[in-house]
């Protein structure tokens, strides 16, 4: 058995200036408050004696390994990003940070929003602009029909809607 995985391709570093507040914030959070607290429960985890049948420490440490993990990957990607803050000039067409009212051919309509892969909600409608919705509705326009292809088949739909908030 291979156990070779081919590199991924890096995600676009587009990001909302929403998006990078709500990085930053979890970045601060997890350094700042976080860390100090998992650190704490360690240290005294590892004062009560034999530390390979405590539970409390093995998970303890886990948990650091994951937030240094977490750190590390916010701490890159901020410094990569291309923070997009302004709406495009031409406001007709589907860009970077949009909401897209859609309509299916069942007539139901549901609106998303093109962010960067790391502001990712689908509870929200907040599409990342790598994914496959996001990429056939880039440059379209109000009334133009898309087509996407998926595992369940292909889907039509009509574009009702494009707006922009200033604060893209």
């Amino acid at each position: 058995m291979i156990r070779y995985r081919p590199p991924q391709k890096p995600g676009s570093t587009y990001v909302t200036a929403q998006g990078q507040i709500t990085l930053k914030a979890e970045l601060h959070q997890l350094w700042k408050v976080e860390r100090p607290v998992v650190t704490q429960s360690v240290t005294e985890a590892a004062a009560q004696g034999d530390r390979s049948e405590n539970a409390e420490y093995i998970y303890g440490k886990k948990r650091l390994r994951e937030i240094d993990h977490r750190v590390r990957y916010l701490s890159k990607r901020l410094e990569a990003f291309t923070v997009v803050s302004q709406p495009p000039s031409n406001q007709s067409k589907i860009f970077f940070g949009a909401y897209i009212k859609l309509e299916n051919n069942d007539g139901v309509s549901s609106e998303y929003r093109i962010v960067g892969p790391d502001e990712l909600d689908p509870r929200k409608g907040y599409i990342s602009i790598d994914g496959p919705l996001a990429r056939a509705l880039l440059g379209k326009e109000i009334d133009d029909e898309v087509e996407i292809e998926s595992p369940a088949g292909t889907s039509s739909y009509v574009i009702l809607g494009i707006r922009y908030d200033p604060g893209t």
